[in-house]
């Protein structure tokens, strides 16, 4: 093979990786079972210092998540590719925004962290095998704004401007 067409794998590869990863964010920010069962292995393992199993039990955890977290939201930042043959390993940077229904109100927090991924390559699809959760800070912003009805001291022209983790115009948009 071609120095070209081993950079072209390697580029291919790499893209394919990220794809599982922003998949799988977007899968976990609306609850969608069938995008996280997508891009994991049937065998993998989760652990996130919160709660660790395999992937079953990890899927029934997050779908159809806490009713106390109406809302999240990942912005995944840089990963850093380890490709060796059908694997890789994965460092994913990650801020998460959290509403949390409390009992006297909601409350917004924001965690930033990393993925470490461990994916596999089988049958020329890459999903992921194993993943662990790295804590680097996280904030407590407190009291929630209730941005359900506009934003800015504006109102909003129609209710699909609020987003949510379940219902929200995503679903519309993408014809779910």
């Amino acid at each position: 093979m071609s120095d070209k067409a081993d950079r072209l794998e390697l580029s291919l590869n790499r893209e394919e990786i990220r794809n599982c990863i922003i998949t799988l964010a977007r899968g976990e920010d609306r609850r969608d079972g069938a995008l996280i069962s997508a891009v994991f292995w049937p065998d993998a393992v989760c652990e996130f210092g919160i709660f660790k199993g395999n992937f079953q039990e990890y899927l029934d955890w997050v779908v159809p998540g806490a009713p106390q977290i109406p809302v999240t939201q990942h912005l995944l930042g840089q990963s850093y590719i380890e490709l060796t043959g059908d694997t890789a390993k994965v460092e994913t940077h990650v801020t998460a925004y959290h509403r949390i229904s409390m009992e006297g109100g909601d409350c917004d927090a924001v965690i930033g962290g990393r993925y470490l991924d461990r994916l596999a390559r089988r049958n020329g699809v890459w999903r992921i095998a194993e993943r662990t959760m790295l804590y680097d800070w996280v904030r407590n912003d407190g009291e929630s704004v209730d941005w359900s009805q506009g934003v800015m001291g504006m109102p909003f022209s129609d209710e699909h401007f609020s987003g949510k983790a379940v219902g929200d115009f995503s679903e519309v948009f993408f014809k779910k």
